[in-house]
């Protein structure tokens, strides 16, 4: 698959918050996004002081076997802002996609998508780059405010930032600590939810997440020995 960055490439904070800024319209948060995906990919980066490892891998997604996956090494490209972390990570993970030979039907990212302090985390930005349905799917709370899901497998509470729901609170495994689930582009948020739940059979976070860490961790430890 072919990825065309729609901007320049921004060197200080203020110009990455211009560049969200500018994409934010391009949004599409209603989706409906796929009913049926037959492939899903994750995406993750691992680091190693300014070395990175993206990881990208495309899982059938009803069996959830591995059908194609790449991994890329290289050096972050972006400085650590809190809120920019899409900045260090895109290079890296647009080149892993383009190896692709599988246009996957839905991206999962380990990481957020609306919800985000300027309302365009990863997930949205990677979903507008590559006009795939994106997802994120955070370990922790990054923004907002919610209340404790329910005990039960599926249980959720809103996500709210300033007002606005903007993800979900959700439990993938009875009794552990929820994910943070929020739509990126192309997908609605029930929608969103009930394929990170399809996809966290056995564990709290989806398939796709645990497959693109691991493969993103192995491939940094390579590097390393290299």
């Amino acid at each position: 698959m072919k990825i065309q960055l729609s901007h320049p490439w921004p060197e200080t904070a203020a110009e990455a918050e211009a560049v969200q800024d500018a994409l934010r319209a391009s949004l599409d948060l209603a989706g409906p996004g796929p009913r049926r995906p037959a492939t899903v990919a994750g995406v993750d980066v691992a680091y190693a002081g300014d070395r990175l490892a993206a990881a990208v891998v495309v899982l059938d997604a009803v069996t959830h076997r591995v059908v194609e996956q790449v991994a890329v090494t290289g050096r972050t490209a972006f400085e650590y802002v809190p809120g920019l972390l899409a900045f260090r990570e895109l290079p890296s993970l647009t080149e892993a996609l383009e190896r692709l030979t599988v246009v996957p039907d839905l991206v999962v990212c380990d990481g957020y998508g609306l919800a985000h302090p300027r309302r365009f985390g990863l997930a949205c930005h990677l979903g507008v780059l590559t006009g795939l349905p994106a997802v994120g799917v955070g370990k922790t709370a990054f923004v907002g405010s919610h209340r404790e899901p329910g005990r039960e497998r599926g249980a959720w509470s809103d996500l709210v930032l300033d007002g606005d729901v903007v993800g979900r609170v959700l439990r993938t495994q009875d009794g552990v600590k929820p994910v943070f689930v929020s739509t990126g582009h192309r997908i609605d948020l029930e929608t969103a939810c009930r394929h990170v739940l399809a996809l966290s059979p056995r564990y709290r976070l989806p398939e796709t997440t645990r497959a693109a860490d691991r493969l993103s961790r192995a491939a940094l430890r390579e590097t390393a020995g290299a």
